[in-house]
């Protein structure tokens, strides 16, 4: 047994190690970007930008002739590059789940069907191979949201550069997690596809009202979580932040009368914030959501019509259809596969772009709208003073796939390593056929 022990030992030291950031130190230089065109994630651009940070945080925004280069120790040169606040992920088992086909590595579902006090920010594994990928694309900022349920659980905020998850987390618990059930189904009948209403929908609607109403008076019942001397429910103190203003309801839903009578369910319930993800039936509503001050994490622009009389290009118009009703919405990707198109979320952007927003809107769909709808604005989202210095520079548009390439990127003024196991693999595989190595 000793021998066959000392045998594996020695294969696992012998094994290649797979490719492994380690979390940047604190900024200790300040650094000035001179140059180059800087999205400010506020809707404007500045031509010749100087972006100024010291200690984590941004101290000058403005042009170039502007900066006193003399107040900085280190200044990058970005002329003809492109400066863009951090792109924030939203939605996202990033973290969670490692491998789809791995039982093992799978972490964002838990058992239960009401499970509000479930936290999916502790299970957020910084060690994750996927995370470098994102980060290269300029993700860097990101929402972990928990799966399945009725009530999923509490997502939270992370940044993608830590030794673990307490290093990494923005915000603990930023808001609870509802999968509004569903109000109709497809029948099929005599070789026609029948839309129907769900038999079942109207008993789960009465589970979800109840719970809440439940969760709604013991708030009431106990205005201070330490004034009473009863026992503590964990699961409606989860939820007390919902009718106080200081917590997110996020409802996953997409069909109209989904969304509408989640609209109506804020007012009934009394909770203050409500976010719709998924939302494809949102524009139609458009007017509503606007009025009663609810946002959209809008579903993958990259996908197909849910209908087949659909406009085959809706899914691309979405955001802007959004735009044009004043709605406040960011993009997100909750597709098949979240955690590897976690990549791509720029190049939904560029979508959205191509099919009429504008290139700032395109941007702010990414950063600030996100950090708006996930109450962290105040720190992140935009480049501006006293903001966190949570940024990247890129060679050419961040939002085309063709031209993507990150020089620079910091998370809190950290410079961070941009390498990753699939440049790793790239150019491993580059070298041994002779071939040019681009990247």
């Amino acid at each position: 047994m000793r021998f066959i022990l000392l045998l594996i030992l020695a294969g696992l030291m012998t094994t290649p190690s797979l490719s492994q950031q380690t979390p940047a130190p604190a900024q200790a230089r300040s650094i000035l970007i001179l140059g180059g065109t800087a999205h400010l994630g506020t809707g404007d651009a500045i031509d010749d930008a100087a972006i100024g940070f010291r200690n984590g945080k941004i101290d000058f925004v403005g042009r170039t002739f502007q900066a006193d280069k003399s107040m900085y120790d280190d200044i990058i040169d970005a002329v003809g590059q492109q400066i863009y606040p951090g792109f924030i992920v939203a939605n996202t088992t990033l973290g969670l789940q490692e491998i789809g086909a791995v039982r093992a590595t799978q972490d964002q579902y838990e058992v239960g069907t009401f499970r509000p006090n479930v936290r999916a920010i502790i299970a957020f594994n910084t060690d994750s191979e996927i995370t470098p990928t994102v980060r290269t694309n300029g993700v860097l900022l990101g929402q972990i949201t928990p799966r399945s349920g009725v009530i999923s659980g509490a997502s939270g905020v992370v940044h993608f550069d830590g030794w673990n998850w307490e290093d990494a987390a923005i915000k603990m618990v930023d808001g609870i997690h509802l999968n509004w059930p569903s109000t109709h189904h497809k029948h099929a009948l005599d070789g026609k596809i029948d839309v129907r209403k769900r038999k079942t929908y109207e008993q789960a609607k009465h589970e979800i009202d109840r719970y809440f109403s439940d969760a709604r008076a013991y708030a009431l019942s106990r205005p201070d979580r330490l004034s009473s001397n009863s026992v503590m429910d964990v699961k409606h103190e989860a939820m007390r932040g919902l009718f106080d203003g200081s917590l997110a309801l996020y409802v996953h839903a997409s069909d109209v009368r989904a969304i509408t009578e989640a609209v109506h369910f804020k007012r009934e319930m009394g909770i203050k914030r409500l976010v719709i993800v998924g939302g494809y039936d949102a524009h139609l509503v458009a007017d509503m959501l606007r009025e009663n001050d609810v946002a959209v994490l809008l579903t993958s622009v990259h996908r197909l019509p849910r209908f087949p009389e659909d406009d085959i290009n809706l899914p691309f118009r979405l955001p802007k259809l959004l735009a044009d009703e004043g709605v406040l919405f960011g993009l997100q990707v909750d597709a098949r596969m979240t955690e590897m198109n976690t990549r791509n979320l720029p190049f939904y952007a560029g979508t959205a772009r191509k099919y009429g927003l504008t290139e700032e809107q395109a941007v702010m769909s990414l950063t600030r709208n996100v950090a708006k709808i996930l109450g962290i604005d105040d720190t992140y989202g935009t480049i501006e003073r006293g903001k966190d210095a949570t940024l990247f520079i890129s060679s050419g548009d961040a939002l085309d796939i063709r031209t993507n390439h990150l020089t620079h990127a910091f998370i809190g003024g950290r410079t961070i390593d941009l390498d990753n196991r699939q440049r790793e693999l790239y150019r491993k595989f580059q070298t041994k056929y002779g071939a040019e190595i681009l990247d």
